[in-house]
């Protein structure tokens, strides 16, 4: 199983009519091992399958006992090196050490560079450079990687040895990415996103055919493809889905609100600045920030998101971006836990909407930068199948305005069959939609002044350990959507098909 949806695990008999428990778990993306036993009278605990038992209650390493009960040589794991470029990105490292310390420190550093002659330079130039060489030489040579018929292992390290062992059934992304450097040497990284883990590891650099093939080798061993088919399975077929043309891209930043206030700032904080203190010192240090602010808000959103493409593939949606850095990304079926239709005032008129996601175990954020709103909600429909984005939404009593002034007819809320739908948000609004499935707890809350006017707040809670509230509800209408939605949880659960990103054959 592919690290999407809840799984439990299967209980096997072994010798004498004797059964093993069965393992379940609770929640999204929690899988519980197979039970098995071996002999007379034990049982099994949730965990690794033990097989097929023989007479003798033998199981041999591949999950197939003979009749002697010996048990097979495994093959023999060959593991693999990076790309030969790959050094010359690690010999950055110590050079990277010394810049660190000038930028901490840079008196110290002009001190002692006052002090140091032109020979001593050369000399020291000399040693540095074939001492960062051979570093990122040998932090090449010791990192290996090697898939064995359960895990992906990689072992790196110079002094402190580090093996990280990937369980197959743990992955569910795999994001191949080409920075521009990266794409000029025609080799690629490879990140991988495992369930229950903050931070990706990674393979980098593989020459782009090698990441590509890797990949599609992984995802096979995840879907449960067989170690000895997984790798002429190859590339699941996508068909593009979303394109997101570069005008109309540059065209939603310059109707965002924080691309002209972050202008706005770094206009005018540096002219008041000058007319106050007439310091070009202190108008350089603010201007400077607010203007790579600025730049970073619609410069470098659009180099980020240019040519925005999602397709759908039987191992999930890809997503591919970027102008100088190309980015390859899977969003996993099963594992999206809450989506978001962002509509910002300035978008309205063209009728623009941004879909973001909320991804159990992994920092995708985003499946759609700008797109219009009937092509984006038949995109969710295809990361929530079943569900449909409710057209009208309940208000909320006109008394909730004496508890948030003028912003309380934002709110609104939909519960239907299928999703609990709560938006907020009067300038910008934010639809947020929970599928009752993915929802792992429900809370009420009262403040005391919103107890003095009879109002409640109902928060579900989510397995990427985000909250969605429908806020300034009627306290009896809370109340009732808490039971029903803790209701509606379980038999979202317990009727939810199990999520397999391909069928092995």
């Amino acid at each position: 199983m592919a690290g999407s949806g809840d799984t439990a695990g299967t209980g096997a008999t072994a010798g004498s009519g004797d059964t093993a428990s069965t393992g379940a778990t609770a929640g999204s993306g929690d899988t519980a091992g197979t039970g098995a036993t071996a002999g007379s009278g034990d049982s099994g605990d949730s965990g690794d399958s033990a097989g097929t038992s023989d007479d003798t209650g033998t199981a041999d390493a591949t999950g197939t006992a003979d009749d002697t009960g010996d048990i097979p040589e495994r093959a023999p794991v060959t593991e693999r090196r990076l790309h030969p470029v790959t050094p010359f990105r690690r010999a950055w490292a110590p050079l990277a050490v010394l810049a660190g310390w000038a930028v901490h420190d840079p008196g110290g550093a002009q001190e002692q560079l006052a002090r140091l002659t032109h020979t001593v330079l050369l000399l020291g130039l000399a040693v540095l450079v074939p001492a960062a060489g051979l570093y990122g030489f040998l932090s090449w040579w010791f990192t290996h990687y090697a898939v064995t018929d359960t895990e992906l292992r990689i072992r790196t390290g110079l002094l402190f040895r580090r093996t990280a062992h990937i369980r197959l059934e743990r992955v569910q992304a795999v994001d191949v990415s080409r920075p521009l450097l990266a794409r000029v040497a025609g080799v690629a990284k490879l990140r991988i996103d495992v369930v229950g883990a903050e931070d990706k590891d990674e393979l980098a650099y593989l020459s782009e055919r090698e990441a590509r093939a890797l990949r599609a080798e992984l995802l096979a061993r995840a879907a449960g493809f067989a170690p000895e088919t997984a790798g002429e399975v190859g590339e699941a077929p996508a068909r593009a889905l979303l394109r997101v043309p570069p005008r109309e891209l540059a065209r939603s930043l310059l109707l965002t609100g924080a691309t002209w206030g972050s202008l706005c700032a770094a206009l005018i904080l540096p002219t008041v600045l000058w007319l106050t203190t007439q310091n070009v010192w202190t108008v350089l240090a603010s201007a400077l920030p607010l203007l790579g602010a600025a730049g970073a808000s619609s410069v470098g959103r659009f180099v980020t998101e240019f040519d925005w493409t999602v397709s759908e593939s039987p191992d999930g949606l890809h997503i591919d971006h970027g102008l100088l850095d190309r980015t390859h990304e899977t969003v996993p079926p099963g594992r999206v836990q809450t989506v978001r239709i962002v509509e910002p005032l300035l978008w309205r008129l063209p009728g623009w909407v941004r879909v973001e996601l909320d991804v159990a175990g992994s920092a995708n954020s985003v499946l759609i930068p700008v797109a219009p709103r009937a092509v984006a909600e038949s995109v969710v429909a295809r990361v929530l199948p079943g569900v449909t984005v409710p057209a009208e939404l309940s208000r909320t009593p006109r008394r909730a305005r004496w508890c948030v002034p003028v912003w309380w007819r934002g709110h609104r809320l939909a519960v239907t069959g299928t999703v609990f739908a709560a938006r907020s948000g009067l300038l910008c609004r934010r639809l947020s939609l929970v599928p009752h499935a993915k929802v792992q707890s429900v809370r009420l809350t009262q403040g005391p002044w919103e107890r003095r006017w009879g109002l409640a707040d109902v928060h579900v809670d989510t397995g990427a350990g985000k909250s969605v509230t429908a806020r300034l509800r009627d306290a009896e209408e809370a109340a009732r959507l808490l039971g029903e939605q803790a209701e509606r949880s379980r038999t979202g659960r317990r009727d939810a098909l199990p999520d397999r990103w391909m069928t092995a054959g």
